[in-house]
């Protein structure tokens, strides 16, 4: 596999027994670089992008909130 489009089509076909071993795979490179991990504990880690994720997520959800028209409001 060299591309990480053909990585991502072929995690479409991992069992989530198979998807859950690739994710401890990553975890654990993660661990190794030191690099990128915001949080790292029992549970497992968050990492930038995690992070960067979650960040975007929010946003957007305040954006909307702000377009809907307040109680009253027409």
């Amino acid at each position: 596999m060299s591309t990480i489009a053909e990585i991502t089509d072929a995690l479409q076909d991992l069992t989530t027994e198979q998807l859950h071993e690739v994710e401890k795979a990553l975890i654990s490179i993660y661990r190794q670089r030191k690099t990128g991990i915001i949080y790292d504990d029992s549970y497992g880690v968050w990492t930038e992008e995690n992070q960067a994720s979650a960040a975007g997520q929010a946003f957007m959800l305040m954006e909307e909130a702000e377009q809907k028209p307040s109680p009253g409001e027409k």
